[in-house]
């Protein structure tokens, strides 16, 4: 009798587009073009399409995880004999620089806070958490703004706790693109939301061998996790087209942090990004963004027009 061949195995369950479509089953488009023009990031190329396809059977799967977690600390609770309410849903979302994070964060968002058991959906970015630049000079990392040691990962972390632990309310730093800083006595308050977002570089990241137990990470927090995804030649290109677009809008701002770079042709524009790319944020994506897509729970994964080609699901 012949030897049977087993598949490889995997971890994940991958969809293409029109199979992961189909589990949209009947969930109804709550969002209008007027909706995406507003959620759309800078240089994203997002259609309804694309949120009937991809986005409405997500929010359709988180909005199944949220109800069973709910169901679940429910149960707890009765065990317990306690009455407290329901705690935060926290979803994690990660992904390079220039991979389209934000506007699936925002998209989701709007999607999840138009069904009807979780309507308070808080979106809340590790941004806020980046150390002050006045710190990173003094620490030497300004040339390292957006890899892991240049976040106070405990003030995250404190936060991430405080949230869960259901606190009325729960204050994150706020941070200015255009000033390329936090904000100093700016602050986001997020006042015990059914869901919270968490969109970041290294959200996804995991302790690192010989880490205490003891020791906290953002992504112990994470109810559900999803990493956006695209091969790194596509996303640099999409990296120096939206430096070009900055060039020519908020660059333009004398208040700009990056106000230096408005004044540079297309060519001197295109070598900049390069070589910011390059230095930075290619380095950042291999040593410490992409090793941590597998701990994901769900991968998008963009072909070269930010179309999202299929989805990985992981089984368990």
């Amino acid at each position: 009798m012949a030897a049977t061949t087993s598949a490889p195995l995997s971890r994940f369950l991958t969809f293409d587009r029109e199979e992961w479509a189909r589990l949209r089953a009947n969930t109804p488009l709550t969002l209008t073009e007027s909706d995406l023009d507003a959620l759309r990031g800078l240089n994203e190329r997002l259609s309804l399409e694309e949120v009937e396809q991809i986005y409405l059977p997500l929010s359709r799967l988180l909005n199944l995880h949220v109800r069973a977690v709910q169901s679940l600390y429910h149960a707890s609770q009765t065990f317990l004999g306690n009455t407290a309410e329901k705690v935060p849903f926290i979803i994690g979302l990660g992904g390079s620089v220039a991979v389209g994070k934000s506007t699936t964060a925002r998209v989701l968002q709007a999607l999840l806070a138009r069904w009807p058991s979780h309507p308070s959906v808080a979106l809340v970015t590790t941004d806020g958490f980046l150390f002050p630049n006045s710190v990173l000079e003094a620490r030497g990392l300004m040339q390292r703004k957006g890899f892991p040691e240049s976040y106070d990962r405990a003030a995250l972390v404190r936060f991430l706790a405080d949230v869960k632990a259901g606190y009325p309310e729960v204050h994150a730093p706020v941070y200015s693109h255009q000033r390329y800083d936090i904000v100093p006595g700016v602050s986001q308050t997020v006042r015990h939301p059914d869901v919270v977002i968490v969109e970041g570089l290294n959200v996804l990241q995991a302790p690192p061998a010989g880490t205490v137990e003891t020791q906290l990470f953002a992504s112990d927090f994470f109810d559900y996790s999803i990493y956006v995804d695209a091969d790194e030649t596509h996303i640099r290109a999409w990296y120096i087209e939206r430096f070009l677009r900055l060039r020519d809008t908020v660059f333009q701002d004398p208040d700009s942090y990056f106000h230096r770079y408005a004044s540079l042709n297309e060519a001197e524009a295109r070598e900049t990004a390069a070589g910011i790319w390059s230095r930075i944020n290619a380095v950042n994506l291999r040593e410490n963004i992409e090793p941590t897509r597998f701990r994901a729970h769900l991968i998008l994964h963009k072909g070269a027009e930010h179309r999202i080609e299929r989805v990985q699901l992981r089984r368990v």
